[in-house]
């Protein structure tokens, strides 16, 4: 990445998901929220990210509200395009059905097209209650490669040109296309979501070399892979990829726990530190609904990890690696 769109920026080894702070799954309260980012600012944690699809807008209100107090320039913000806010009146009386426990009465188009990601930007600026946010992704283009690479990323070049954004990229849940990205757009940034874990090495394959030869930085999300890597006693029920994880991970996920405990660690603590040791990766982005959540996350992210267990949990990946490559698809 061009050092000069990110310098000076406090981009942390952690960073804080407001995933959460939409209701995702369950309902979080204001107040939840905000003590999550007190607690986040006094653990040193200075990259907030967010978006308009969590919970259709809540979570980015909720995270310009919670730093609102805190000086403008020592806190790195990052949101995403590609889904628009519009009204719609049939869900009015009903919930949002993608995973978050808010009021249906708005609902997410996909909108890659120049006016719709300069829409989206300003609409979020609004939430947010800025004036510009530092990281601007395109989030999960999926189906939707041509416009996102065309006229998604040529608006947020002239957003990235005029001051309104920092540096731009594309946030995905695969490695494969945030490649093409790299290859074909002038992006500064990827998050990968899932694809470069202590379980899933996808992203080491292609993306993550690419990375380090065009100067793009990586931001790790979904470093738990859904909660399979969460826990330090990895349950029956465990998912991975955002359903039931298969069999052979779910043993394997306990193999990796039980090396750990052999050294004084726990699985969620390998999970946390992972990706920073790859040159190309910046920050690890943990989701957090609680001030418990926050605490957790960087306690993990402190803990003392020899390289002996590192080798041995790197063999036991490479073992698993057609696995959890098959479950994606």
């Amino acid at each position: 990445m061009a050092a000069s769109r990110l310098t000076g920026l406090p981009l942390t080894a952690l960073g804080l998901g407001g995933a959460q702070f939409g209701n995702l799954f369950r309902e979080t309260t204001d107040e939840e929220a905000a003590a999550a980012v007190d607690a986040a600012w006094e653990r040193g944690i200075r990259y907030f990210d967010t978006a308009p699809h969590y919970g259709l807008g809540l979570s980015e209100r909720r995270m310009g509200l919670a730093l609102r107090c805190r000086p403008r320039k020592e806190y790195v913000l990052s949101t995403k395009v590609g889904r628009l806010l519009v009204d719609n009146p049939d869900g009015v009386g009903g919930l949002d059905n993608d995973g978050f426990i808010v009021p249906a009465t708005t609902k997410r188009v996909w909108d890659f097209s120049r006016d719709g990601v300069r829409r989206s930007i300003d609409e979020s600026l609004t939430r947010l209650g800025v004036d510009r946010v530092d990281i601007a992704y395109l989030h999960d283009p999926d189906e939707h490669w041509e416009q996102a690479s065309t006229t998604g990323v040529e608006a947020l070049r002239e957003l990235r040109d005029e001051g309104v954004v920092g540096a731009i990229g594309v946030g995905m849940n695969q490695a494969e296309m945030p490649a093409e990205f790299i290859r074909r757009c002038d992006i500064d940034v990827v998050m990968i979501a899932g694809r470069y874990t202590l379980l899933d090495r996808t992203a080491a394959r292609e993306l993550l070399p690419l990375a380090v030869e065009h100067d793009v930085a990586i931001v790790a999300a979904g470093v738990y892979n859904s909660g399979l890597l969460s826990a330090a006693e990895v349950p029956t029920d465990a998912r991975f990829n955002y359903s039931q994880a298969p069999a052979a991970l779910i043993e394997g996920a306990r193999d990796m726990a039980s090396l750990c405990r052999k050294y004084d660690v726990s699985l969620p603590d390998a999970a946390v530190q992972f990706a920073l040791r790859h040159p190309a990766v910046r920050s690890v982005v943990l989701g957090a609904r609680t001030v418990d959540h926050v605490v957790s996350g960087v306690d993990r992210a402190a803990a003392t990890i020899p390289d002996e267990l590192w080798a041995r949990l790197d063999e036991r990946a490479a073992q698993l690696s057609a696995v959890a490559e098959a479950t994606e698809r």
